[in-house]
């Protein structure tokens, strides 16, 4: 008689592991956060612990008692593993793994491993490879146990174990390389934004925190058809699409990878590049999920994040999204934006309000004109469609009488 045999791949459980260092801390909003992550990566929290401490220990991350405790709770739920809710150090990954004898694993090496398995375009797998080379060139010795002891999950994916187990000279090499063809990626880049200038189209950059609604908003206002997933960095590969606004002025909408707490450096230097479309945007949305009960604090992150991109001195619009799914009246307030807009990207509730705003935005730094073009210079016409707002246009025998508002800097160029 012939035996079947199920070849099932065994779902990775870990416990979440924190340290709340003060009343203010949110130790558990953190650990809930980090079980969004742990879950995204394809492995399943079993429970979570946080230790009340002034500090991380700097040896061991926790302190003696709370890892005997921690390793009665490995026992109890039989996790393959623990998740720290901060990055280890290499000494602090290697004692860890000594004293509870299982896999030990960090919020980075999580988020890491998401971003691997969310990239799709050869500027995106070259990023996320570059950012998880550098976290484990330091690394190596500290997770060798780890990589012996099991073959696949989380920390595992992108560069992969042979990478890993080579050593660090060879890992240097392919880091160079990898910053070599990230040149290249960025020189076409600025390429594309030098084209985007040329054209005197505006472009609006869409930030926010992970999961905040922005590919949604993109795909409503402009067919984008990107993945939209109820998931923590659905999409990492930047979007940039053309809206036509009621007016008829035309803009560029860029969505672009989502922020988080505790955003590892790597990634925001690696993916420095594509994080900069904002810096070279003329407004900036910055979605907000208002249903989130946090947030306040991701506003906070967002705006450290740009903080540490150097990007001030911008139009910003915030936009409370999800204003469906709120239950109560919630005072909706940002006092560090130039304009506000309450919506509901899912429902499209609130989009011709934004429209509206973006609108007046673009009038406020445009001149009015009216003038007769002969016909020989009617392709300026269409340059005013494009760049401008055209109010109206009339074919006399004199020429085309045209009434428009135009972009400040191209005001020259049509008088």
């Amino acid at each position: 008689m012939a035996e079947y045999f199920e070849n099932k791949e065994i779902k990775e459980s870990v416990l979440l592991v924190g340290i709340s260092t003060g009343a203010q801390d949110d130790g558990e909003a953190s650990l809930n956060e980090l079980a969004q992550l742990v879950k995204t990566a394809g492995a399943e929290s079993v429970g979570f612990m946080i230790q009340n401490r002034e500090s991380a220990h700097p040896a061991t991350y926790l302190g003696k008692g709370k890892i005997d405790e921690v390793k009665w709770k490995l026992w109890e739920t039989e996790a393959t593993g623990i998740v720290c809710d901060d990055e280890l150090s290499p000494a602090q990954l290697r004692n860890l793994e000594e004293a509870l004898d299982t896999k030990v694993m960090d919020r980075t090496m999580v988020i890491l491993d998401i971003f691997a398995a969310r990239a799709n375009t050869k500027e995106g797998k070259i990023q996320v490879e570059l950012a998880q080379l550098k976290f484990r060139a330091v690394r190596l010795v500290g997770m060798r146990n780890s990589l012996s002891r099991l073959g696949g999950g989380i920390g595992t994916r992108g560069p992969g174990e042979t990478k890993l187990e080579s050593d660090r000279r060879l890992i240097h090499q392919r880091i160079g390389q990898l910053k070599t063809e990230l040149e290249d990626v960025k020189r076409h880049r600025q390429i594309a934004r030098q084209q985007r200038v040329k054209s005197q189209i505006p472009v609006v950059a869409i930030v926010g925190y992970t999961n905040a609604g922005k590919s949604t908003l993109l795909n409503k206002l402009t067919d984008a058809n990107i993945l939209a997933e109820d998931k923590l960095f659905a999409t990492l590969d930047p979007t940039t699409r053309n809206l036509k606004l009621p007016g008829g002025q035309e803009l560029l909408l860029t969505d672009t990878v989502g922020f988080i707490r505790k955003l590892p450096h790597q990634l925001v230097e690696a993916f420095k590049s594509t994080l900069e479309e904002a810096k070279y945007s003329d407004i900036i949305l910055h979605v907000v999920d208002c249903s989130n009960p946090w947030m306040e604090m991701q506003m906070y992150v967002v705006y450290d994040t740009l903080r540490q991109l150097a990007i001030q001195d911008k139009v910003m619009v915030t936009v409370f999204n999800k204003i469906d799914q709120i239950q109560e009246d919630v005072i909706l307030r940002d006092f560090s934006s130039d304009y506000q807009v309450k919506l509901s990207a899912r429902t499209g509730e609130g989009l011709s309000e934004l429209k509206e705003v973006l609108e007046s935005i673009l009038k406020s730094r445009r001149v009015y004109l009216e003038k007769v073009f002969s016909y020989q210079d009617a392709g300026k016409i269409q340059a005013i469609r494009k760049s401008g707002q055209l109010l109206s246009e009339e074919y006399t025998s004199e020429g085309i009488e045209v009434k428009a508002y135009v972009p400040a800097e191209m005001f020259s160029m049509f008088v």
